[in-house]
């Protein structure tokens, strides 16, 4: 059974498989385009998107500014036919200058967690790019949507979940991440999608829901896929790629890494994050980290009490320097044993999960 495109309003990729948006740097131009070449939709992440320009560290807001327009043009010459979005987390202290300038540059397509994108659909009325929000149950599917009929008369284009499995930061509370309290993906996935219907039902607008934490293969896609999702977002996956932005080192960790290397770690954004255990991880144990330089990036960090800068931290590991860097990853990392091509990859993604449709 032929993989069906994922419809967003007008918009229809040719296969439903997302790649999901990783800062700071892992999914910029390169890896986003790649992806959207080849039928999926294409994911900037905008967290400190600027951290290569010259002036970052005096200037982080203007040089993520300019960030953008460069890297959402890059993509569009790789995959100028593709679906091509960026990843926005509510928690960055620019939230609403980052938004308005995507929206600015044509984006097709918003995805915004990290926090509840209150106030999004503000910056997008009368334009075509379209908006979702991560939500990690049913009951922040039904308050983000209600909130954004109520204040904005406007319905989610599209509503991705992401489970507990995922990587980077989670919407969960710690002891629900332990692996005996953890909820479900696909318990969630049910009951966000009947809401979801409620929804549909009182708006008469379709609203596609996409699974993503913890998607690893084509049979994970067809699961989801057959319970009734319009397609998934993987993020871990395309990391080991020739493609992906970030530092050789980088793709290596993810490589090397191994089941026991998995940790949960308190991230300065204030939400629990999941990341590959390295020499920095133990210094933040240890208390041994300061902050020396603020880059003013979240809301939610006060440098006096946070455990670390997560900006330095992750903008060391995309260079490369993963003893002292921050190198999220997802639950099933340890699966990753060799590198390979976006090309490759989407094909293996879509051959399984057309085969598992069909049995």
């Amino acid at each position: 059974m032929k993989l069906k495109g994922l419809k967003i309003g007008e918009k229809i990729s040719k296969y439903p498989i997302i790649q999901g948006g990783m800062g700071v740097g892992v999914s910029m131009h390169k890896l986003a385009g790649s992806v959207a070449k080849e039928g999926g939709i294409g994911i900037i992440s905008t967290a400190d998107i600027g951290y290569q320009e010259e002036d970052f560290t005096q200037n982080p807001m203007g040089a993520n500014i300019r960030a953008i327009d460069k890297e959402i043009d890059k993509a569009r010459e790789i995959a100028p036919d593709g679906i091509i979005g960026v990843n926005i987390m509510v928690a960055l202290s620019n939230y609403a200058d980052i938004v308005k300038e995507c929206v600015k540059k044509g984006i097709d397509l918003i995805i915004s967690g990290a926090g509840l994108p209150k106030e999004l659909p503000e910056f997008v009325k009368g334009t075509k790019t379209k908006i979702a929000p991560i939500i990690s149950s049913a009951r922040g599917a039904k308050l983000i949507s209600k909130m954004w009929i109520n204040k904005h008369n406007y319905v989610p284009d599209m509503i991705v979940i992401e489970g507990p499995e995922a990587g980077g930061h989670l919407g969960f509370k710690e002891e629900e991440l332990e692996e005996a309290n953890r909820p479900k993906l696909e318990e969630i996935t049910k009951e966000v999608l009947e809401e979801v219907k409620k929804i549909e039902e009182e708006t008469g607008k379709e609203i596609p829901v996409v699974v993503a934490g913890g998607i690893f293969d084509g049979k994970d896609i067809a699961k989801f896929l057959k319970l009734g999702a319009k397609g998934v977002q993987m993020a871990t996956r395309f990391v080991a790629t020739e493609e992906c932005d970030a530092a050789p080192e980088f793709k290596q960790a993810y490589i090397n890494a191994k089941e026991e290397d998995i940790e949960i770690i308190k991230s300065p954004v204030g939400l629990p994050g999941r990341a590959i255990k390295n020499k920095f991880i133990e210094t933040v144990h240890e208390n041994k980290q300061k902050i020396t330089k603020c880059y003013n990036c979240i809301k939610t960090c006060n440098p006096k009490e946070s455990p670390y800068c997560i900006t330095k931290a992750l903008v060391n590991a995309v260079k490369g320097n993963i003893t002292e860097g921050l190198i999220f990853c997802g639950s099933n990392v340890a699966r990753i044993n060799k590198m390979t091509t976006v090309h490759e990859l989407m094909q293996e993604l879509v051959t399984e999960a057309e085969l598992c449709m069909d049995n």
